[in-house]
């Protein structure tokens, strides 16, 4: 591969995208003094907050897309649900980062599993649904419990039934088919441990793999991540070893989330991916010597990357909206920054709404077991002035 000639700071980086990411990776760039433009419809959104300028259109407007092209020096998102034909056309004036290809694979779960299986990577048994009587011939021939979800457009739970009886499955279908999207049912996995890695590759092929974080999710939505995670050395080294290979096989250049079951006899299948910074590598930004955002801005702007090093132990516990909402607006951020090794990170979302991400509490500490009290501590304290 040939390494792409480097962009020196002062030069502009394209966001698609205006969410909580997109924020995180604008407040990188601009600590390396590297500009950003956002394109993204809602002129209040969380990255346009911070970044140096702001494209106001829809994301499937390839007029749009490619006036960021023009302005910017290297583009990238910071979700799968934009418009891949848009980023094609933005990719004809300037690098975009992961490419096209790699979004079209990624944002479809039935491309993403079979580009996984062609590279030889395990996931959980599956097949494409097209009908009702696919469902049942499906369900018949994985066994029950199955989950049917949609192909595009599902996160946090959203697009999904867990399906346990026969009974269950025409309810199931009308809902989803309703969607009018393709749909994928999958055998359910039994897992002891859900747990993600994120690897950073660069154009001329060189790669980086965070420590993978162990990940507890409540009502779909991720809650805490935990690093290490509480397995194994080997199940560790083997997870980052399978996040980079992902990397490899689909060729990303920038960031790709590795989402993984660690089964019973501690085999690793892949779940889903996600080609940009996740949720998952929040902890990275105080429990790192880099953080996720700053290693896509080097992979982006073609410096060096660096091989990520664990400072000590992390936990990182989401904010949702329940949080404002059960506080009247008002949370205790206070006590909650009174105790050890807390560090606050708000996204500047103006609606905060039950299940929506608001930000998220880092802490660090001697031990994981010292960072997960901690940090679930200073959330309730923050959650409690309404508890009390």
């Amino acid at each position: 591969m040939q390494r792409e000639s480097i962009l020196n700071p002062g030069s502009t980086i394209g966001i698609i995208g205006g969410g909580q990411l997109g924020r995180m990776l604008a407040i990188s760039a601009r600590q390396m003094n590297y500009k950003t433009i956002v394109l993204d419809p809602d002129t209040g959104s969380p990255t346009a907050q911070v970044a140096d300028g702001q494209i106001a259109e829809a994301y499937e407007n390839r007029d749009a897309t490619r006036e960021l092209a023009r302005a910017t020096d290297v583009i990238t998102y910071e979700f799968e649900n934009v418009d891949a034909d848009s980023v094609s056309a933005a990719a004809e004036l300037t690098p975009v980062h992961p490419s096209a290809s790699v979004l079209r694979t990624t944002q479809n779960r039935i491309h993403e599993k079979n580009a996984l299986l062609k590279a030889g990577i395990s996931v959980a048994p599956f097949r494409q649904v097209e009908s009702l009587a696919d469902l049942k011939n499906a369900a018949e021939y994985l066994g029950y419990p199955i989950v049917l979800k949609t192909a595009t457009e599902g996160y946090d739970g959203k697009g999904q039934a867990i399906i346990t009886r026969a009974e269950d499955i025409e309810h199931s279908y009308e809902l989803l088919a309703s969607r009018r999207t393709q749909l994928i049912v999958e055998q359910f996995v039994q897992f002891k441990m859900e747990i993600s890695a994120i690897c950073a590759r660069t154009s001329d092929g060189r790669t980086a793999t965070f420590p993978p974080a162990e990940n507890i999710h409540r009502n779909h939505i991720l809650d805490v991540s935990i690093v290490p995670p509480r397995v194994s050395d080997s199940v560790i080294e083997n997870a980052r070893l399978l996040a980079t290979d992902v990397a490899v096989q689909l060729d990303v250049v920038g960031l790709i989330a590795v989402e993984m079951f660690i089964t019973k006899e501690n085999e690793l299948l892949v779940n889903e991916l996600a080609p940009r910074p996740h949720n998952s590598g929040h902890y990275t930004m105080d429990g790192c010597d880099t953080s996720q955002f700053e290693q896509l801005v080097r992979v982006l702007s073609g410096m060096p990357i660096m091989e990520p090093k664990l400072h000590s132990p992390t936990v990182m516990v989401n904010l949702l909206g329940d949080v404002w909402e059960d506080t009247d607006g008002d949370p205790d951020w206070a006590r909650a920054l009174e105790l050890p090794g807390v560090s606050l990170h708000l996204y500047g979302k103006a609606e905060p709404r039950g299940g929506r991400k608001m930000g998220h509490i880092n802490v660090t500490a001697d031990t994981v077991e010292d960072a997960l009290y901690i940090a679930t501590e200073a959330r309730d304290r923050a959650w409690r002035r309404s508890r009390a």
